[in-house]
């Protein structure tokens, strides 16, 4: 894993969406290899309820900057420090079907027990990288969004979780900069634009 690709990386910003946020994608050096911190968001949650998701939210008036952001959504949600925070680069922004800029941001974190916030968080989850790039976890589909157009859904499963929407999309940009990944070839699934993203 080389993590200076995704230091180097000069990201691509958006500034038209209606809402901004941040998210911060944790590294963890582990005994068996390196790890990435998701959130399993809690089943009562309005928006995206149960899905897999990197720590963060949406920016507030008093977050001096995104990457404000994503330490403050980071300490809210699983107990994360900002002191424990080494970070090491940013990915290119990426749209949500809710309306959002999310712009994410890469880091080392230590590896230890977090703590979720029950009111937001269901489950603090480590999932290592050798099996998300493990091309028997991972499939694709093609569908079309009434405003976005055509999108490409990625879903990675693994340990018995699944990533996928907009946190699948962080997640394919920083393997491809990281460990220079590229998804599998598989046949296309295309599925019908009523499903839910």
């Amino acid at each position: 894993m080389d993590l200076g690709r995704v230091a180097a990386h000069e990201p691509v910003t958006i500034e038209d969406e209606d809402r901004d946020a941040a998210v911060l994608a944790p590294v963890v050096e582990r005994p068996d290899g390196p790890a990435l911190v998701f959130t399993k968001r809690a089943d009562h949650l309005g928006e995206h309820p149960g899905q897999m998701s990197f720590p963060g939210g949406g920016r507030e008036p008093s977050d001096s900057d995104l990457r404000a952001t994503a330490l403050r959504e980071s300490n809210e949600e699983i107990g994360l420090r900002s002191e424990e925070v080494e970070f090491v680069g940013q990915l290119d922004d990426i749209r949500t079907t809710s309306s959002y800029a999310v712009t994410p941001f890469v880091a080392r974190v230590p590896d230890r027990e977090y703590t979720p916030d029950e009111r937001e968080v269901a489950e603090v989850v480590f999932l290592p990288i050798s099996g998300l790039v493990d091309p028997e976890n991972y499939e694709v589909e093609h569908r079309t969004h009434p405003r976005y157009g055509e999108a490409v859904v990625h879903f990675f499963h693994v340990d018995g979780y699944t990533v996928w929407g907009a946190t699948g999309r962080i997640l394919v940009q920083f393997l491809e900069l990281a460990l220079d990944w590229e998804p599998p070839r598989e046949p296309e699934r295309v599925v019908d634009a009523e499903n839910d993203y």
